[in-house]
C-alpha cells in the first residue's frame, strides 16, 4: 500500500511540475504588458521600465521560470497586479468559502446520488428507473449558471423562501458577527456557539449548494446504477440469494461494496469538476469565494493571480484523484499492483 501511495505521489508531483511550465508559458504569451496593468496605461516610460524590472519581466524566460518555481516552493506566489496584495493572502481569504460550498455540494451529491442509483437498479426499465435517468440527464445537461438563476426565480422571487445571494445576511455583521477562528465561517460559528449565524449561513448555503451539486449528483446516480446492474448479475449475488439473505442486505452491503470502485472514480472526477464549476455558481449567488477573484483577475489580465488560480485548481484535481485512488485501493487490493 505504501509503495502504491509513493507511486501516486510521484506521478502527481511530475504532473504539477509540467503544469507549472504550461501555465507559465501561457501567461507569458498573452498580448498584454503586466507593467501597464500594474501602474496604469498613462504611466511614463521610465516608470514602466522600473516596474518591469521590479516584477522581473526584464529577465530571460528561463530565469523568470526558475524564479517563479522558487517562489512557489518558498510560498512567494507574487503580488496581485490588481489589488497589490500577495496572491496567497487573497486565496487564503477566499478559499474557505469556496471549500465550504464545495463540501456541502459534494455531500449532497453523494448522499442522494448513490441511493438513487441503487434504487433505480432494483427494477431496470421501471417507471422509477426511467424517472431517475431523465432526472440524471437533466442534472448533467443544465448549465450551472442557468440552474442557479432558475432556482432564484422560483425560491426567492416566487416563493420567497430562501435568500438570493451572499453567505450571510448583511445585518448579521452587526447583530451576531462570526468570530474568525479558522476562516471557515460555518465551522467558526459552530465552535463559538453562534447559532444565529450558523442557521443564517446554512439557509444561504442551500441554493448555491443545490446548484453546484446538480451535475455530480446526476453523474454519480448514473454510474451507481450502471455499476449495480453489472454487479447484480454476478455469481456471488445469486449465491447470496440462494442462501436466503435478505434483498436489502444483498443490495446495500454486498453488491454496493463491489459497485463502489467505479462510482468512487466518478466522485473524484465530479469533485474536481465542481471545484472549477463553483466559479460560475459563486458569481450568480455573490458567494465570497475564489470565483469572483478569478473573474476579476482574468478581466484585469492579472498574471500572478491567474497562474495561482490555475495551479490551485490543478492541485485540487490531483488531491481529489489521489484520495479516490487510496479509497479504490482499499476497496479493491488489485489496484495496488497497477
Amino acid at each position: 500500500m505504501w509503495s502504491f501511495i509513493a507511486r501516486r505521489l510521484g506521478t502527481a508531483a511530475l504532473v504539477l511540475l509540467v503544469l507549472t511550465v504550461v501555465v507559465f508559458i501561457l501567461a507569458r504569451v498573452i498580448p498584454a504588458d503586466p507593467a501597464v496593468v500594474y501602474v496604469g496605461p498613462k504611466a511614463p516610460p521610465e516608470e514602466l521600465a522600473r516596474i518591469r524590472e521590479q516584477l522581473g519581466f526584464d529577465q530571460s524566460l528561463i530565469v523568470q521560470y526558475f524564479q517563479y518555481l522558487a517562489g512557489l516552493v518558498t510560498g512567494d506566489w507574487g503580488n496581485s497586479l490588481a489589488t497589490k496584495r500577495p496572491v496567497l493572502e487573497e486565496l487564503a481569504t477566499r478559499l474557505p468559502a469556496t471549500l465550504e460550498l464545495l463540501t456541502a455540494a459534494m455531500l449532497l451529491a453523494v448522499l442522494v446520488g448513490i441511493p438513487l442509483g441503487v434504487l433505480a437498479a432494483r427494477r431496470p426499465g421501471s417507471m422509477a428507473d426511467a424517472s431517475l435517468r431523465f432526472f440524471s440527464i437533466g442534472a448533467i445537461s443544465v448549465p450551472a449558471f442557468w440552474l442557479g438563476l432558475l432556482l432564484q426565480v422560483v425560491f426567492v422571487g416566487q416563493l420567497g423562501l430562501l435568500p438570493a445571494t451572499g453567505q450571510f445576511t448583511t445585518e448579521l455583521a452587526y447583530t451576531s458577527p462570526v468570530t474568525h477562528v479558522t476562516g471557515f465561517a460555518l465551522f467558526d460559528a459552530t465552535i463559538t456557539g453562534n447559532w444565529v449565524a450558523l442557521g443564517d449561513g446554512l439557509v444561504h448555503l442551500i441554493l448555491p449548494a443545490v446548484t453546484l451539486a446538480a451535475y455530480p449528483l446526476g453523474l454519480i446516480a448514473r454510474m451507481t446504477r450502471a455499476a449495480m446492474l453489472d454487479v447484480m448479475g454476478q455469481d456471488f449475488v445469486f449465491t447470496a440469494d440462494a442462501y436466503g439473505l435478505r434483498d436489502a442486505m444483498i443490495r446495500w452491503r454486498l453488491a454496493l461494496k463491489n459497485a463502489m470502485p467505479p462510482t468512487m472514480t466518478v466522485i473524484g472526477l465530479a469533485a474536481a469538476y465542481a471545484l472549477t464549476g463553483t466559479f460560475f455558481v459563486e458569481i450568480v449567488f455573490n458567494w465570497p469565494g475564489i470565483g469572483q477573484f478569478a473573474t476579476s483577475a482574468m478581466l484585469a489580465v492579472d498574471y500572478p493571480a491567474i497562474m495561482a488560480i490555475a495551479l490551485l485548481g490543478a492541485t485540487g484535481y490531483l488531491i481529489a484523484n489521489f484520495i479516490v485512488d487510496i479509497v479504490h485501493a482499499r476497496l479493491d487490493p488489485r489496484v495496488r499492483l497497477s
